[in-house]
């Protein structure tokens, strides 16, 4: 709970029964006893990991930022035209991208609630403070969550856009891609509108070097998660002993990010009481990150109830906004 000088900024949890704990220990037990090995990403978010992540989002090497947020200014415009009354961000990090929108919205005269939903509470809790300071005239409703459930249990005041930046779809295999905008899409009203950053297929080199910065900022993104499943779980990773690996799969048109192993290891995962191990050169996938093409895109969000209506692109076809709506009934 925060209190800023108009209202009280409280987060709202809508996680419900759910153990963040549990998640992880079913996860690990059974991506552990998968071939490859596989973790969900969905882990790596914790507070130190989203620190983490937005240092990945400065670098040189990672255009999807900077081409994402000039995407942002160029549309932000006409979308503050629509005079949403909500802004609603699913995976929304530290909103720093969201804040061309927020501008451009407040200045309209229209946007009253901006509803930032992530994973790690604190690290939304503390963004959402920042918020309040920097625009008075919002109420800033954090809600802590898995932005798989969508609009789940948002309560609503009006017409919305609903936003999911930052190529985040890409995360997920195209089934589950599928399932989570069919779950947004299920629950958006009559006059939403709903916008999504998506990386593009590109020149390998490119995508090379954005995972694989000079930095080893995302060396160290991705053996974060090791150290969750230390502290979480009480198991005996040593995180040195792993080396990051992240290459394209041009048959899938995807990243591939793994955590490699150095030697033959054991390792125990005290909470699980199990023992995992790991011959020399065997990896974990820690996470894909599709790319698209217009085409799949579309294709994409038909099947999961919407429709295209507007792209938006980069003179260099390196990141893409769209815009879709609700497929409407009877047409």
């Amino acid at each position: 709970m925060y209190t800023t000088t108009n209202y009280t900024i409280e987060l709202f949890d809508r996680s419900g029964n759910s153990d963040e704990k549990i998640e992880l220990a079913e996860n690990v037990q059974l991506g552990f006893q998968k071939r490859p090995k596989e973790l969900s990403p969905k882990f790596f978010y914790d507070e130190r990991g989203s620190q983490l992540f937005e240092k990945i989002t400065r670098l040189p090497e990672y255009y999807q930022t900077r081409t994402e947020r000039k995407l942002l200014q160029q549309i932000a415009p006409r979308l503050a035209e629509e005079k949403f009354v909500e802004l609603i961000e699913l995976g929304s990090g530290s909103s720093s991208k969201t804040r061309v929108l927020l501008s451009a919205m407040t200045t309209s005269g229209e946007l009253q609630h901006y509803i930032p939903i992530d994973v790690s509470g604190d690290f939304l809790l503390s963004t959402a403070e920042k918020l309040g300071n920097d625009y008075p005239t919002l109420q800033i409703r954090p809600v802590a969550g898995d932005f798989l459930d969508g609009l789940k249990g948002i309560e609503r005041s009006g017409s919305a856009l609903v936003i999911f930046l930052g190529g985040t779809i890409g995360n997920l295999y195209r089934s589950e891609g599928v399932a989570f905008l069919t779950t947004v899409a299920e629950d958006m009203a009559e006059g939403d509108l709903f916008m999504m950053g998506v990386d593009l297929v590109k020149d390998p080199t490119l995508l090379h070097a954005a995972y694989n910065d000079s930095e080893g900022v995302t060396a160290e993104f991705n053996k974060n998660l090791l150290h969750v499943i230390n502290r979480e779980l009480d198991a005996t990773f040593n995180p040195d002993e792993f080396y990051h690996y992240a290459f394209y799969n041009p048959d899938d048109t995807r990243i591939e990010m793994r955590l490699v192993s150095k030697s033959k290891q054991e390792v125990n995962i005290g909470k699980l009481e199990i023992q995992v191990d790991f011959e020399e050169g065997e990896s974990i996938l820690t996470e894909i990150s599709r790319k698209f093409t217009k085409a799949s895109v579309g294709s994409m969000l038909s099947d999961a109830g919407m429709e295209l209506i507007e792209w938006w692109g980069d003179d260099d076809e390196l990141f893409g906004l769209i815009v879709a709506r609700k497929e409407r009934s009877g047409l």
